[in-house]
């Protein structure tokens, strides 16, 4: 009987490292000469990071400097999900960004139908937030892990349990 072969597609993001660039980004902050006496934070609660401060492009400014922080320590930044700004109290404004974690049903779906039109010898089956493929061939799932990679789905994505 011919062994069936699988890996998982999922999209997980290490809070450790995102928590520990947060926390070097707060440093900077602390010492930049051009935000001495400015109202600006940067918090990171429930995978969720809030940048607060005095104007739009001081703003601008944390958001490099988060991200900066983030690509050095090897995190995506297609697992920061920037929400709109919003007006906060006296005169300063915020932004919240989500963490992505795991593959939202409509990502997921776009995932399998790329897998089908690639007309690849494998089965893609959505599993909760992630994306299980099976195949009786090896090198058909390595052309299914290369279509995903061609395809840009806005997340970032890992190849998991891989089973042969």
């Amino acid at each position: 009987m011919p062994q069936d072969f699988s890996f998982d597609v999922v999209s997980k993001t290490d809070m450790q490292e995102i928590l520990n660039a947060i926390q070097q980004a707060q440093k900077e902050l602390a010492n930049r000469f051009d935000f001495k006496g400015s109202k600006s934070e940067i918090d990171f609660k429930d995978e969720e990071i809030v940048l607060l401060s005095d104007d739009e492009g001081k703003l601008r400014s944390l958001k490099e400097m988060v991200e900066s922080k983030l690509v050095k320590r090897k995190v995506s930044l297609k697992a920061i999900d920037y929400q709109k700004l919003e007006q906060a109290t006296l005169g300063t404004v915020r932004q919240k960004a989500k963490i992505v974690q795991g593959i939202e049903s409509d990502k997921a779906k776009a995932i399998v139908k790329a897998i089908k039109d690639a007309k690849i010898k494998v089965q893609a089956a959505i599993q909760g937030d992630q994306v299980r493929v099976t195949g009786r061939s090896k090198d058909d799932l390595q052309r299914a892990i290369n279509t995903i990679k061609e395809n840009d789905f806005g997340i970032p994505l890992q190849f998991i349990n891989y089973r042969g």
